[in-house]
């Protein structure tokens, strides 16, 4: 992050209500909690939590006139705008933020000129927030769990008309797949994931939609942190080798066929597949999985954002 991290933040249009020695702390108000569980965000979270100072979040929409920056997640939008707030106070700003590809999100149209800033996985949005990432780790060492099988995937909704349906169903007839998730009537419970995906020597971590950046924790958690080698389906190699090692994951796209690439993962001799965890000599996984973290990097981005702005078409940026 910048190194702006540990500093508190002035906001000028604040200014006609604070005196210069006091530098008050950057409100962010979220207007609908992203997940069905609001958490506490009570206290200085962000400095207990992930040592960001000067930073309050609050969900108290009555505070909406002191807040510096609203965050809307798009996961809690309505169409129409009748559930926003009526009025914006001069210098705020709005922050539309969305976790989901742009195959699953309704409705972009309706926000065109709303949102100052966007929030996602996209290496291009104002505030950028993957679903993990490798952190350099000079004590890491390769630690490789012991495998029983071969492939597996964990599948929660499951529509045939989706490229990964129709890429599993043909793999599948050349190799084992052990499929999990409520979609088999296997769900697994958030303890049992990990250790039921290390134990195959591949998982396939394929994204429900395909676009750019759009690299889920099918790869982070399921694969990556489980210490099973990713066979990836998703946006182009190239994407994925701009967040982790090219020796890290196998992807669909390398093999002319999938009959070529079920031979390869079934032929794979030892010490091929140990190459596939060089990286772990040099980092480890970070998820981020806790809102509160995502929101509290505004105020670590704030004073590098861009002022006076408006999205004109939120979904032709998104499409894009």
């Amino acid at each position: 992050m910048s190194s702006g991290e540990s500093e508190c933040f002035l906001n000028p249009s604040k200014g006609s209500r604070e005196d210069s020695k006091h530098i008050e702390p950057l409100v962010v108000l979220v207007w609908e909690w992203p997940s069905k569980q609001v958490p506490n965000v009570s206290g200085d979270v962000c400095r207990e939590l992930y040592s960001i100072t000067g930073c309050q979040l609050t969900t108290e929409r009555q505070l909406l006139h002191q807040a510096d920056v609203v965050v809307f997640p798009h996961v809690r939008l309505r169409p129409g705008q009748d559930r926003l707030p009526k009025e914006r106070p001069p210098g705020q700003n709005w922050v539309w933020v969305s976790l989901e590809s742009p195959s699953n999100s309704r409705a972009l149209a309706g926000w065109n000129q709303t949102f100052n800033w966007v929030m996602t996985y996209r290496q291009d949005s104002d505030i950028f927030i993957p679903y993990g990432k490798l952190v350099p780790n000079p004590s890491a060492t390769v630690n490789i769990p012991a495998k029983t099988n071969l492939v597996s995937w964990v599948i929660s909704n499951y529509h045939r008309t989706q490229k990964r349906a129709e890429v599993y169903k043909n793999l599948s007839r050349y190799l084992h797949v052990n499929v999990y998730g409520k979609a088999n009537n296997k769900p697994l419970c958030k303890d049992c994931l990990l250790p039921t995906t290390s134990k195959s020597r591949f998982y396939l971590a394929f994204e429900n939609s395909i676009h750019r950046d759009y690299i889920t924790e099918k790869l982070w958690r399921n694969s990556l942190l489980a210490g099973t080698v990713p066979v990836v389906l998703g946006p182009p190699r190239a994407n994925y080798e701009q967040f982790v090692p090219a020796d890290s994951f196998i992807h669909v796209d390398d093999f002319s066929s999938l009959e070529e690439l079920a031979t390869f993962l079934k032929t794979m001799n030892s010490s091929r597949y140990r190459q596939f965890f060089a990286w772990q000599r040099r980092f480890s996984v970070k998820l981020y999985s806790d809102w509160r973290e995502r929101i509290c990097t505004i105020c670590t981005a704030y004073p590098h954002l861009p002022r006076g702005r408006l999205y004109p078409s939120l979904q032709s940026w998104f499409n894009s």
